[in-house]
């Protein structure tokens, strides 16, 4: 169901003003540094929906390629943090792939995580709004998805 709600989601946002013209100048072009703060979901089959919020600082290499950071805390029963080292593949001007590896914290237990995930970014005016869905795999334990919008700015 949370697939679902991603997928209208971005098909809303896509029809938004925040939507720019081809021949506009990527934010990237003037600075290589964009932070953004995420507002979602995680959902796991043992716990559930998960209120989620995270952070994701990214510099950007070239046209195609991104690398960074990303930290996450799912709230409720879920109780986890979760670190990524992750490149960002600009597959377009607004299309992204991230993938990368990473750690996760449920309580005194860790475990080794891989993420893969796809986002839609829209710029207006320095700032973008970016709705994402990740898969979060986790070797020996179950998987997660993660789907949510984020904020972000670059400096």
């Amino acid at each position: 169901m949370q697939v679902i709600k991603a997928i209208v989601l971005l098909a809303v946002l896509s029809c938004s003003p925040f939507t720019y013209a081809k021949d506009a100048g990527h934010h990237w072009q003037s600075t290589p540094h964009h932070l953004s703060a995420l507002v979602g979901t995680t959902y796991t089959k043992d716990h559930g929906n998960a209120f989620t919020l995270g952070i994701d600082y990214e510099y950007r290499v070239s046209d195609f390629l991104g690398v960074g950071v990303v930290a996450e805390y799912a709230y409720e029963d879920l109780d986890a943090y979760t670190y990524l080292l992750v490149a960002d593949l600009h597959i377009t001007h607004n299309f992204i792939a991230q993938i990368g590896p990473g750690v996760e914290f449920h309580g005194s237990h860790k475990m080794e995580v891989v993420r893969l995930g796809f986002l839609y970014e829209f710029e207006a005016s320095g700032f973008t709004l970016s709705p994402q869905l990740h898969y979060d795999y986790h070797r020996n334990h179950k998987s997660a998805v993660v789907a949510g919008l984020a904020i972000g700015v670059s400096f």
